[in-house]
């Protein structure tokens, strides 16, 4: 639990040791570094039932503290500097002390009902880390110069999670700005609250090579997806709680959340409250609690929390940005059927705490539309012109078949392994997939984000805002009926919408936000050898790595692709498919194709919705053997795609023309015959 990962850079203390006082006072007086705690929390995987409350609100008290003394930490760079043992003793000691009394509560509330829980004792002590951010000092206390050339830009401390091995970012777009003004700020970790982000957080997202890779569906596969829309919060429903993790506790989550489908959720809701609360989905059928944390622009703008816990106080400050789409699509497992999820269940994916923790529990992936095949775990994503940033979650997708939830929020629920298959006896259950897209510029890293502001995911305070802390929650209220349509509908391969009310089988996928129609755009375009199965690749493949630009080879009747042999709901139409018989409702067979991205995004534009596909189309894909029928992307200079033919144009009515033709010829050829026998008789 102490081990970083890698994620940051040394142990100041450590540092003491092996290059002197001098050292650490200038990490230290830089507002450089950040608090390390052990995550308590994690290690309590059984808490009895009767010790449930006390120890939640002991673990919310815990959060508490190493917050405050991260605030006292980035107010003391004075006292730091004229006292090189101060934080040591005025910010840290006095913080294991507070850790040590409140374990010690929680080891007693449990021996109460139970066994004591042994070995937390050590959990108690903190230490200071350097937060790798060094030498991006502040400017005019807002984001500063962002220096960096002395970032250490191998990728070795800089979020080092990389990508299924790889070193996302490897200072790409870093150590631009030399850090030459101090200005008012005295923290070097930028950003408007003065905690990040800084320039290191940011890569160019065409600078990363394609990484998205999953299972290869078997024979017993769930091939099925089922959509629900519930908006993008534009009634901007926030708090800084967090029911599952901190029940009962204002302020439990240090951060704000946006909340979309149940209305009635924060940190007093009780599952009766869920049930009984409103829903921001179509279906309301769908009650469930759709959250994650709000992205902020760095502009200096103060919202409603500028001054709250949770808020400006605690560093999570400036404009929160209200998604421009928001999808949840569930979707099956590559090995096997799905079973219905237990109403109330409660998932967490990703690790609000992981800069610190390490990447475990590790699951943020950022990326641009139109290359959501390069997915980033640590790295904020730049993307071009007419590129919108993307959050997705992937929730674990196996169970236990017992509990709705777990002391940790972790051990109930598990990823299935690279092939899809679920471990020790658990049950595979619908996976959630949700899609999250912001129409944010590339911030404007040479001057700090003056021109274009720099953006930050909202957190902890001693987590930085780095990105790899990202993470979302879901609270199951699908009323049954709704549960066992999703199944029902998983298990026998159609793709659904939840606003039907019930899959019917045609293709259609997620329904468009109420009140929040996108205009179509280019962005997700015909894809490549897209051969895997990842929900979230829309479009990009493994083929031409996420490219904007169409096939230059144009065809009249289906979009440029190549060899998709999946059925995932944000594939956004990537799939190669024939020319569709005169049955138009026969879904069309994949064959194999080449895709010719060159690697440039496609500025948005307004176009007719036949030649662009949606956003909302392009999150549930055109999947080649489930009927879904796909646009092309929109015409350009490099090439000129008609419309496919869809249910209800001119393919329907050609199919209804043909009997009605022939049956003209057979009553001409009749006339013929009879006029012939009639010569003849004459």
């Amino acid at each position: 639990m102490l081990g970083g990962g890698g994620l940051v850079a040394a142990n100041v203390y450590a540092t003491a040791s092996e290059s002197g006082q001098t050292q650490v006072g200038q990490v230290l007086a830089s507002g450089a570094a950040t608090i390390d705690c052990p995550d308590v929390g994690s290690q309590l995987t059984a808490v009895p039932d009767e010790a449930k409350a006390e120890v939640d609100k002991e673990l919310a008290l815990l959060d508490k503290q190493i917050a405050e003394a991260y605030q006292r930490l980035q107010q003391s760079t004075q006292a730091i500097q004229q006292d090189g043992a101060f934080a040591e003793n005025s910010i840290m000691n006095p913080l294991k002390e507070k850790r040590a009394a409140t374990i010690e509560r929680i080891a007693i509330a449990v021996d109460r009902v139970g066994d004591r829980p042994q070995g937390l004792e050590p959990f108690a002590a903190c230490i200071l880390r350097a937060s790798g951010n060094q030498g991006e000092q502040g400017g005019d206390g807002q984001n500063g110069d962002q220096g960096g050339e002395d970032q250490q830009q191998d990728g070795d401390n800089q979020d080092n999670q990389g990508q299924d091995g790889q070193n996302q970012g490897e200072g790409q777009d870093n150590g631009q700005g030399q850090g030459d003004e101090q200005g008012d700020q005295q923290g070097g970790n930028g950003g408007q609250g003065g905690n990040g982000p800084v320039a290191a957080d940011f890569v160019d997202i065409k600078s990363v090579q394609p990484n998205v890779q999953s299972a290869r569906k078997q024979g017993n596969a769930s091939r099925g997806t089922f959509s629900t829309a519930c908006g993008v919060n534009a009634n901007g429903l926030f708090n800084s709680d967090n029911v599952i993790v901190a029940p009962g506790v204002t302020n439990g989550a240090h951060h704000f959340h946006d909340y979309v489908g149940n209305q009635d959720n924060n940190a007093f809701a009780s599952d009766q409250d869920l049930a009984n609360g409103d829903t921001s989905c179509e279906n309301k059928g769908d009650k469930s609690s759709y959250f994650w944390p709000v992205i902020r622009l760095q502009n200096g703008a103060e919202e409603q929390d500028a001054g709250s816990p949770g808020g400006g106080i605690e560093g999570n400050a400036g404009e929160i940005v209200t998604p421009k789409q928001v999808t949840m699509t569930f979707v099956g497992n590559p090995q096997s059927k799905v079973t219905e999820m237990p109403k109330l269940l409660r998932i967490i994916t990703g690790d609000a705490k992981a800069f610190v923790n390490g990447n475990a529990n590790a699951n943020a992936s950022w990326s641009c539309t139109g290359f959501e095949d390069r997915q980033l775990k640590d790295k904020y994503p730049l993307c071009p012109q007419g590129s919108d940033v993307v959050r997705t979650f992937k929730f674990q997708s196996c169970w236990d078949g017992n509990n709705i939830d777990s002391a940790n929020h972790r051990t109930h629920v598990a990823f299935a392994d690279a092939n899809g298959v679920c471990g020790n006896g658990f049950k595979a259950i619908p996976q959630l997939v949700q899609r999250i897209v912001y129409d944010i510029d590339a911030p404007s890293l040479n001057d700090g984000g003056r021109t274009t502001p720099l953006f930050a995911v909202d957190s902890f305070p001693e987590q930085l805002h780095k990105p790899v802390t990202d993470h979302g929650d879901f609270i199951n209220v699908f009323d049954e009926d709704l549960m066992g349509e999703m199944v029902d509908c998983i298990n026998g391969g159609r793709k659904c919408d939840a606003a039907d009310g019930a899959g019917d089988g045609d293709g259609g996928g997620a329904g468009e936000e109420p009140g929040n129609s996108p205009s179509p755009t280019p962005e997700n375009p015909p894809g490549g050898n897209n051969g895997d199965d990842d929900p979230a690749d829309n479009g990009n493949g493994n083929g031409n790595g996420g490219e904007n630009t169409p096939s230059p080879t144009p065809t009249a009747t289906a979009p440029s692709g190549g060899n998709n042999q999946d059925e995932e709901p944000a594939d956004n139409g990537a799939e190669n498919t024939e020319k569709p018989s005169t049955d138009s409702t026969q879904a069309p067979d994949p064959a194999d194709g080449e895709d010719k991205g060159n690697g440039e995004a496609v500025p948005k534009t307004d176009s007719s919705p036949s030649a662009v596909q949606s956003d909302e189309a392009a999150a549930t894909g055109g999947d080649d053997d489930l009927g879904g029928a796909v646009p092309g992307p929109e015409p350009s200079s490099a090439s000129v795609l008609e419309p496919q033919a869809t249910s209800g144009g001119l393919a329907d009515t050609g199919t209804q023309l043909w009997p009605a033709a022939a049956g003209a010829l057979l009553l001409l050829a009749g006339f013929v015959l009879l006029r012939r026998i009639n010569s003849r008789q004459t």
